[in-house]
């Protein structure tokens, strides 16, 4: 404290001291401010410095506040370091950083800001020795040659006092050993350490002229020789530059370079020579560099070196902290290559506490503790603290509990009838089952272990090596109360458990309520129990059993029939409604078609556009993307065009009047433009454009700048309604298909306030269960789902916010059809561990007064009913139908009664199956071969005209 007050009082001092040399500065050059305006000045600046300082103030009070909550935001912690540094509450600086580096490991750069600051605040020699133990704790969270060089440099200032110039070599050994071997640092170290010994080596030469005694002699050859067995380690080791080292080391040695000191540094340079590629694609790639690193060590382990393996891990770690997959191997490495103790436990240490939530690392941990006997109550406070973690599935706190019961177990000697260590094995059974009952339940609504795998174990436990069949029989009582005495494997797991250890009445006694209560297998465990009988049992069980398995099976039966009846009613249901729809859609149609052929003066007109209407409703699907809600599109249905623009020519197409020229000629011109593109038609080299703007004003060339960077456009074929108007989709054909994937990628680009959907170009006709995109059904553990998004929030906004988590690969922004924003997104992270721990930090955050919802993608199941074409459940309400005008008009058939005609029975077709029944109505006509055929207006007139 004393320190601190001093260092403030300096500071002060100084300003006060630079503030009166300001103000002697300004009178000198005559431009000495009136005194008013000074007065004026100084307590505007007085009122605005203290209006920040209340703002720090607020807001480190609500940072520490949100601290208290939850002390694992990682991000708070460094917002709070911040403001303290910046408002310079020394004091409490030092506080915040210590409770962090509690609970977190800093980053090389927090541990550089602090160290410094101590260094400034502790110049007293007494106070050395913290400054000391924090660089120890400094030195053990990552290995960065940075912090190694500064704690060496620090470390010099001290060598005055006594035992100082060996504690500064003790220091620089340990250094060149974690960092020396670093390709691209370590260099900087080995000449740190070089340098301090040439500095010893200049107090211990004699004066010039002066002999030096036989004690002087001694005390220069042996710093001599220090020197020299460091160039020769160094030289040994493949560094960048070193080069310019060897040559430094010939100019300084007067003897030259030994025979052996060039044959290792020849074997340095070839061994540098080949990583050399290595260290270059770090160099140019972009943050984290996994997959660099990954080849980098995939390299390093073929060549066997444990050293160099071990500072590859350090680097990649260094850089991928909160990677779980990369700390895995590098503990399963230390496991089971280098068995080291302290090296294996604290890097255990380190990952668990880089990446609490990722339960297999606990596990390792403890299971390394074991391994290295570690005492029993370090065990249990490592298995405490994993309970505490915070993982993310129900699933993991049952393997972690597993995981603790068998190191209990392996500590149990069973030879003794009762011990402390048996008491508290069954003292932790008894503790997981009400924790994962208890805490895991109330978190993720289920306990993780719907089959009961722990009690399942204590009651082998209990039955094998307690020999307690009594207390097995009353857990596996429990087990089958949980659930599971409807599966057939729960009750055969009971019976070889009474078989093993059990009696044959224990054994009939289970496979009589496993027959009685098996719902999945029946068949299968009535056969277990009858070859009982025929093994163990008398006639009289013989008999029993047969009555008991005849009258289960039978009842099973009974129940699949009216299960089966059921499914086939519902089904007869399920067509009848949609015969029901067919035929009122088929009764609407008449009933416009009766309306437009009583039109006067346009009829025939009106009546070609109703046809033209009717044929695009029954020939023509109009191209569609249904885009799911998740961040894959479920299906994409899509059919090229043929003949006019995208459709085929209508049956009884007549052209205009002969007195339209216009519209003659515009007909010709489109049929001629049709015929011509249709030649030049190759679905190939061609992608397919929908969800424009109806209102797009030459499309066409629109297109055309849209997709000119993609390749050689070969045409570009927008599709028009017969009035000429766009229709909102098209497509472009190019030169060649390498310039398909090419235009894939300007999928949802925004063309005029939409998103353009582009997707390939397949004839549905030739190809008709072809899908661009599939619905995934299952969990994606690498993305996030982000909801209550503020519809202002761009892509650049929220990758912002989410790359402090880990690497994004892609981030999508749900929108509608027309481009607005739903206020949900998906981020989508290198890997699951990523994604989890952006899940923990980002969940309940504010973002623009918002607070978002982030959780694991996990899109709902696609209903195989769902996609077009294929029949609704039977629980669907059929789809109501609305006249042409829409929901507001009238619903009544304006079709007159006598024009209803009732439909035939339905004709047989050759399997025997009934053929589908069309009902003919007024708009259509049943020829002597039995096809329908639409009215024409001459027939229509003469039934009006009979009638």
């Amino acid at each position: 404290m004393a320190a601190s007050s001093n260092a403030e009082q300096t500071q002060l001092q100084d300003m006060e001291e630079e503030d009166a040399g300001m103000e002697e500065r300004a009178m000198e050059s005559g431009d000495e401010p009136e005194e008013g305006m000074r007065e004026d000045n100084s307590d505007e600046e007085e009122d605005d410095s203290s209006e920040d300082e209340k703002e720090n103030e607020a807001e480190i009070q609500r940072l520490e506040e949100q601290l208290s909550i939850n002390a694992f935001d990682y991000n708070c912690h460094v917002d709070l370091i911040k403001l303290l540094k910046q408002e310079g509450e020394l004091s409490r600086l030092r506080k915040a950083r210590q409770k962090m580096s509690e609970l977190f490991p800093l980053t090389e750069e927090i541990w550089l800001d602090w160290l410094k600051d101590e260094i400034r605040l502790t110049e007293e020699e007494p106070n050395r020795e913290k400054v000391y133990e924090l660089f120890e704790k400094a030195t053990k969270d990552y290995i960065c040659p940075d912090i190694w060089l500064e704690y060496a440099q620090y470390s010099i200032g001290g060598m005055g006092s006594p035992g100082g110039i060996d504690k500064v070599r003790s220091i620089f050994e340990r250094a060149v050993t974690a960092v020396g071997l670093h390709m691209t640092k370590g260099q900087m170290v080995w000449e740190a350490y070089r340098e301090f010994e040439n500095v010893i080596l200049s107090t211990v030469q004699p004066p010039p002229g002066r002999i030096p005694s036989r004690e002087e002699q001694d005390l220069l050859k042996t710093q001599l020789d220090r020197i020299h067995t460091l160039f020769r380690r160094q030289l040994a080791i493949p560094l960048m530059d070193m080069e310019a080292t060897y040559a430094e080391y010939e100019e300084w040695s007067e003897h030259g370079v030994a025979e052996t000191v060039i044959h290792q540094y020849k074997k340095a340079l070839q061994q540098l020579a080949k990583c050399k590629s290595l260290e270059e694609s770090l160099i140019v790639a972009e943050p984290p560099k996994l997959a660099e690193y990954q080849s980098y060590i995939d390299f390093e382990l073929k060549e066997g070196d444990p050293a160099r393996v071990q500072i590859i891990f350090e680097r990649t770690l260094a850089e991928n902290c909160l990677v779980p997959d990369m700390w895995a191997k590098y503990t399963t490495y230390l496991d089971r290559q280098l068995k080291i103790k302290d090296l294996v436990l604290s890097s255990h240490e380190r990952a668990v506490r880089n990446c609490p939530w990722t339960m297999g690392l606990w596990k390792s941990y403890l299971q390394a503790l074991e391994r290295h006997g570690a005492d029993h109550h370090t065990v249990s406070d490592v298995f405490e603290k994993a309970l505490n973690a915070g993982f993310i599935q129900a699933t993991d706190y049952v393997e972690i509990w597993q995981a603790h019961l068998d190191y209990l177990r392996r500590r149990v000697d069973f030879s003794k009838e009762s011990s402390k260590e048996l008491e508290e094995l069954r003292g932790a059974f008894s503790r997981s089952l009400d924790y994962m009952k208890q805490d895991v339940e109330e978190r993720f609504g289920e306990s993780g272990d719907p089959s009961c795998i722990i009690m399942q174990i204590w009651a082998r436990i209990e039955a094998l090596h307690c020999k307690n069949i009594q207390k097995a029989r009353e857990l596996w009582d429990s087990i089958m109360t949980k659930g599971n005495a409807k599966y057939a494997n729960m009750w055969l797991e009971y019976y070889n458990l009474e078989r093993s250890y059990g009696d044959p009445v224990h054994c009939r006694k289970a496979l009589h309520r496993a027959v009685q209560c098996t719902t999945d297998y029946p068949e299968h465990v009535s056969e277990v129990l009858l070859t009982f009988e025929r093994v163990e049992g008398s006639l009289e069980d013989w008999d029993v059993a047969v009555q008991k398995t005849e009258t289960r099976l039978n009842r099973i039966n009974e129940q699949r029939a009216k299960v089966a009846e059921k499914e086939a009613n519902l089904a007869h249901q399920e067509e009848e409604k949609a015969d029901q729809r067919r035929r009122t859609k088929v009764d609407k149609k008449a009933q416009r078609k009766v309306q437009k052929g009583s039109r006067v003066g346009e009829k025939r007109k009106a009546e070609q556009d109703d046809y033209q209407d009717e044929w695009n409703d029954n020939s023509e699907q109009a191209p569609k993307k249904h885009r799911g809600n998740g961040d894959q599109t479920t299906e994409e249905y899509m059919e090229t065009e043929t003949g006019l623009f995208g459709r085929n020519a209508r049956p009884g197409y007549k052209p205009p009047p002969p007195g339209n020229k216009r519209a003659q000629q515009g007909a010709a011109a489109d049929e001629q433009r049709s015929d011509d593109k249709q030649e030049l038609r190759n679905d190939n080299s061609s992608v397919f454009i929908s969800n424009l703007a109806y209102t797009l004003k030459e499309p066409e060339a629109k297109l055309r700048t849209q997709f000119e960077t993609c390749g050689p456009i070969k045409q570009v074929r927008p599709v028009f309604g017969n009035k000429g108007t766009f229709k909102g989709y098209g497509y472009v054909q190019f030169e060649s298909p390498v310039s398909v994937p090419e235009a894939l990628k300007l999928d949802r680009r925004e063309v005029e306030g939409r998103p353009m959907f582009v997707s390939p170009c397949v004839d549905k006709n030739k190809n008709p269960d072809f899908k661009v995109f599939k619905y995934n059904t299952s969990i994606e553990k690498q993305k996030i789902f982000i909801s209550g998004l503020p519809f202002t929030c761009t892509k650049e906004q929220l990758e912002e916010i989410c790359k402090s988590h880990g690497t994004i690969k892609d981030i999508r922004l749900v929108t509608y059809r027309s481009g607005k924003p739903k206020g949900l997104a998906y981020v989508e992270f290198a890997d699951e561990a990523q994604a989890s721990q952006a899940v923990l930090k980002m969940d309940g955050m504010t973002i623009e007064d918002n607070k978002i919802c982030v959780a694991i993608s996990n899109p709902p199941r696609r209903n195989m009913m769902d996609k077009p074409g294929s029949n609704r459940p039977t629980d669907m309400m059929p789809r109501q139908v609305f006249g042409s005008r829409g929901r507001g008009r009238t619903q009544l058939s304006l079709l007159p009664r006598s024009l209803h005609r009732q439909s035939g029975p339905g004709s047989k077709v050759e399997n025997g199956t009934a053929a589908e029944q069309v009902p003919a109505t007024a708009s259509t006509v049943v020829n002597a071969a039995g096809e329908t055929k639409p009215l024409s207006n001459s027939d229509f007139a003469r039934m009006l005209l009979s009638k």
